[in-house]
């Protein structure tokens, strides 16, 4: 008796430098973070919009001025790794530039957001808008860390590193 084996080998390639989309920073720790902090500032942002009996006008505004444009900020970094657009304008360091929006972002967010508790009077809508803001700043302080590491993590400590 004879036997005939037929071996059969498929080989996948992926290259991230091909195509029009990058469908995997979608999937990414990146990229899951900032679809988190858009949808948490867009739900800050609708609570305080849609409340009604704001006890301080000024107060709300703020709040309501500094989750809109941070969350137009991160949607925007967030279609631009998806698109590519980065690659595009090298002359821009991406990832210093989202560090400092994420620095300034927390450092906005969580003003915002404890004006909004202290100022809520009581108002269930206020109330949920502040708590979304911790959450956006939690998240915002997260991606800082993150982008803090990958922009500033691995410097070299000595000369015989840098050579």
């Amino acid at each position: 008796m004879s036997h005939t084996v037929v071996t059969t080998t498929t080989t996948t390639t992926s290259s991230s430098g091909e195509g029009f989309l990058n469908l995997g920073y979608t999937r990414s720790v990146q990229g899951l973070l900032k679809i988190a902090q858009v949808v948490a500032l867009l739900i800050a942002f609708l609570c305080v919009h849609c409340a009604r009996g704001w006890t301080d006008f000024s107060a709300f505004r703020y709040f309501e001025v500094v989750t809109l444009w941070f969350l137009i900020a991160f949607l925007i970094f967030y279609l631009m790794y998806v698109f590519r657009l980065q690659s595009k304008i090298p002359c821009i360091n991406w990832t210093m530039m989202e560090f400092l929006h994420y620095g300034v972002g927390t450092i906005l967010v969580f003003i915002a957001s404890i004006v909004a508790a202290v100022k809520s009077g009581g108002v269930s809508e206020l109330e949920a808008g502040s708590a979304f803001g911790f959450i956006a700043t939690f998240l915002l302080a997260v991606s800082l860390w993150t982008s803090y590491k990958v922009t500033c993590g691995s410097q070299p400590t000595s000369k015989s590193e840098i050579l």
